[in-house]
């Protein structure tokens, strides 16, 4: 093809989790309702923690980022995987796409990492409760949630800039919801090869790295539980991290089932499936996995309802 005939894409379908025009209505109501309920359950979430003194200690300093993140998954991925159930076509400009996957890409690592400072707390409260206080000071708190912030923006902005730097010139479909790097290099008339192998190695990094740190702590919390003589002392401290325990297996759990296809029965389409269910289905599930099965949350969530209950009277009252 001469150069000159090259038409470059300047815009992106997102095709969406299914084109089948009966589905669209259901799915738009579905996912609506799930992206709501993401919504206020994480907000009323960050806004519990931050206005209950009870609640300003590590493990709901630690609990308050992961709902953020699962806000911005909502704010950013959810919200335009709805809008496609609507529209016929829905298009994505070239820089909005790039702004899409860097926001994908930072929310995944760093909800990754920040699981894995999580689990080091864990590992802190129950193996050292002595010295809590002394090893996770504010500063060493702050440290283990900046760093996957800063870590995970410098690398999905690296990854955001070589995926773009690709060139399109060919079919503009994106067989996924969100602007994904696999569905990109597809469509892509570069080499991609230099792209998968970055994609290959920092996916994987990331993975075993943020997995190891969980794992090796929750070895040695397990070696601590089963250290402790009385039953009530061991259901206290499986009680502390059993959230964190569900969270981290639901996340990696689905992270592993990925990595475990076989290539013969592994596609985009149960790429989406599997993106549907780690942001959008988790996202929804956070709030409500951490939240029952804490009693300071439960306690300050039922004083807080009081004081609502009670300002409306006074309000009613007043009138």
């Amino acid at each position: 093809m001469a150069a000159g005939n090259i038409t470059y894409v300047t815009e992106f379908i997102l095709k969406g989790i299914t084109d089948r025009p009966e589905l669209q209505a259901p799915c738009f109501v579905i996912f609506l309702v799930i992206s709501l309920v993401t919504v206020l359950g994480t907000i009323g979430l960050i806004i519990l923690i931050r206005i209950d003194t009870r609640l300003h200690t590590p493990l709901y300093y630690f609990l308050s980022h992961p709902a953020f993140v699962d806000l911005c998954y909502s704010s950013a991925i959810t919200r335009k995987m709805t809008v496609n159930f609507v529209v016929e076509h829905d298009t994505i400009p070239l820089h909005a796409c790039a702004a899409h996957l860097g926001c994908f890409l930072t929310f995944m690592s760093t909800e990754c990492f920040l699981l894995a400072s999580m689990a080091y707390d864990r590992y802190v409260a129950i193996c050292s409760p002595l010295h809590y206080s002394l090893l996770m000071s504010e500063r060493v708190c702050i440290q283990l949630v900046t760093v996957p912030y800063i870590y995970s923006f410098l690398v999905a902005l690296f990854h955001t800039i070589v995926t773009f730097r690709l060139t399109y010139c060919g079919p503009n479909v994106i067989n996924h919801f969100y602007c994904d790097d696999l569905p990109l290099l597809d469509l892509s008339c570069s080499d991609t090869h230099v792209k998968g192998i970055l994609t290959f190695a920092f996916a994987g990094f990331d993975t075993i790295c943020s997995s190891s740190i969980v794992l090796i702590s929750y070895i040695f919390i397990i070696s601590a539980i089963l250290r402790i003589r009385s039953t009530q002392g061991r259901r206290k401290a499986i009680s502390t991290c059993g959230s964190h325990m569900v969270a981290v297996t639901i996340f990696y759990g689905t992270l592993i089932f990925m990595g475990l296809q076989p290539k013969s029965n592994h596609s985009l389409d149960t790429d989406k499936m599997a993106s549907v269910f780690y942001m959008v289905v988790i996202s929804m599930l956070n709030p409500l996995i951490y939240s029952p099965r804490n009693k300071e949350v439960k306690e300050a969530s039922k004083k807080a309802c009081n004081k609502g209950c009670e300002a409306l009277k006074m309000l009613q009252l007043g009138k």
